[in-house]
């Protein structure tokens, strides 16, 4: 026993006691009144910022919604469109195959 109590290194243990000694004071500042008011403020303005960036993001999800809108009525327009043009250049084909009858 008395050989493992010689083989003790004085840095690893004076490391050792400083990190105990920088812990229980760090805790201590931690829970400290002062840290309080601090946390408390650090939290109220990201509650802020939160609040800001959802009322950012609600415009753009307004935004997107119109715009997917707009381009959906586009769309249904050129369908549309398509569609007469088709059916236009049908009835000139159908007037070009009817025979010509000579007398």
């Amino acid at each position: 026993m008395m050989d493992m109590l010689g083989k003790l290194d004085a840095k690893k243990t004076g490391i050792f006691a400083a990190g105990v000694l920088f812990g229980t004071a760090g805790i201590k500042v931690l829970s400290s009144k002062d840290a309080k008011k601090l946390y408390v403020s650090c939290t109220a303005a990201v509650l802020r910022a939160k609040e800001c960036i959802m009322k950012t993001v609600s415009v753009i999800q307004e935004n997107a919604e119109d715009i997917y809108a707009e381009a959906m009525e586009v769309n249904e327009r050129r369908a549309a469109e398509a569609t007469e043009f088709e059916d236009e250049s049908e009835d000139v084909e159908e007037k070009r195959e009817e025979p010509v009858l000579e007398s």
